[in-house]
């Protein structure tokens, strides 16, 4: 049986791992001992380490097969650097903000296979464009996705899965999309529209930078863009915090203390943004793309509209059940493309791409395609 270690045991590193140990030997690995006392209430054996201290996790790495990757974005990319030394493959979401490519020579050096961005988006929506890629010449593609709680409770109207930090890096960093064949770039939060879905109601979506590589590695695409969705009146305070400088990453002296804006409303948001026990939350996503395929103009649309599921919270199963399904295809040596993978890679193969919506069906994450 093959061991592979999962680095982070929060909301979504757990249930990975939890999926993972039906079919692997498992440890999640973790700083936070309260953490890891979850992981271990769904049978997963657990190990305490600093993942910061990237000596201690080489030889943490050293009797594992597989990682899996679920810390905080800042912590990504040395972490991936690190697992890449260690010659080790690996899926990740961290969606770290640095450019993964930078490590393709190295992983190609060391003969890894490193899965970057294989959430839910990115992640699942690069992999539908990467399948339909392949087979038509696409014109435009756009995702509209968030993950939102099921009941709205003012001020704020939404809950993290993630890392605050994290959350509000999709407020501060800049939104970068294609337009008519032409990189554009804007603060994000910008361009709000009013967008109706199905048994959901009308949500506010706004450009965020959820592209990522698939700037570079879909050039022939003239028109993409995602945008993150939330309820409608979240942009404004967002607006206000942000334009008072209470995200910003700068140091400011507070009575002869240094402190940086960003870590002291991270601190403070995370209660406020804390799901409540039994609260339930869904994620909804909308993927169209139009083009031509055999010479016949076509348009595809992708809905996912997943909740809480028997306590598994909906961004947890569809963020960390595509992750899982693509270690069961670097596991079983079915994708063992060396380097740098992005999720756009593994949908260019049928076999690839049915296999995922297949093992995330399996789950009930369902995916209606018309």
């Amino acid at each position: 049986m093959k061991k592979v270690i999962v680095l982070g045991a929060g909301l979504v590193g757990k249930v990975m791992a939890a999926d993972l140990a039906k079919s692997f030997d498992v440890t999640a690995v973790d700083y936070s001992q309260d953490a890891l006392n979850e992981a271990a209430k769904l049978a997963v054996k657990t190990k305490q380490a600093d993942l910061s201290n990237l000596t201690e996790l080489s030889q943490l790495l050293k009797p594992f097969d597989l990682v899996v990757g679920a810390v905080p974005g800042f912590m990504g990319f040395n972490i991936a650097k690190t697992v890449i030394e260690a010659g080790k493959n690996m899926v990740d979401i961290s969606f770290f903000p640095e450019d993964p490519f930078l490590l393709d020579d190295l992983a190609k050096k060391h003969g890894v296979t490193i899965v970057t961005d294989c959430g839910v988006a990115p992640g699942m929506g690069n992999i539908i464009l990467g399948y339909h890629n392949k087979r038509m010449q696409i014109q435009q593609y756009e995702c509209l996705v968030g993950g939102l709680p099921l009941v709205r409770e003012w001020p704020y109207e939404y809950k993290a899965v993630f890392s605050p930090i994290d959350v509000i890096e999709e407020y501060i960093r800049p939104a970068r999309y294609v337009q008519n064949g032409a990189l554009v770039v804007k603060e994000a939060l910008s361009d709000p529209e009013l967008v109706h879905f199905d048994d959901v109601g009308t949500l506010e979506s706004w450009n965020s930078d959820g592209l990522r590589s698939l700037i570079r590695t879909m050039p022939n695409i003239p028109n993409m863009i995602e945008k993150t969705l939330r309820y409608p009146g979240c942009i404004e305070y967002l607006r206000v915090l942000r334009e008072t400088g209470l995200f910003s990453y700068e140091e400011i002296d507070v009575k002869g203390i240094k402190v940086r804006p960003v870590d002291v409303m991270a601190k403070l948001l995370f209660p406020k943004w804390k799901l409540k026990p039994g609260e339930e939350e869904f994620t909804v996503m909308r993927i169209v793309m139009e083009g031509e395929e055999a010479g016949v103009k076509k348009r595809y649309q992708y809905n996912l509209l997943d909740r809480t599921n028997n306590g598994t919270l909906s961004m947890a199963r569809t963020t960390g059940y595509t992750c899982t399904a693509v270690v069961h295809l670097i596991a079983d040596g079915s994708y063992s493309r060396k380097g740098i993978s992005p999720p756009e890679f593994l949908g260019e193969e049928k076999a690839h791409f049915d296999f995922i919506l297949s093992y995330l069906k399996e789950r009930e994450v369902h995916y209606s395609i018309s």
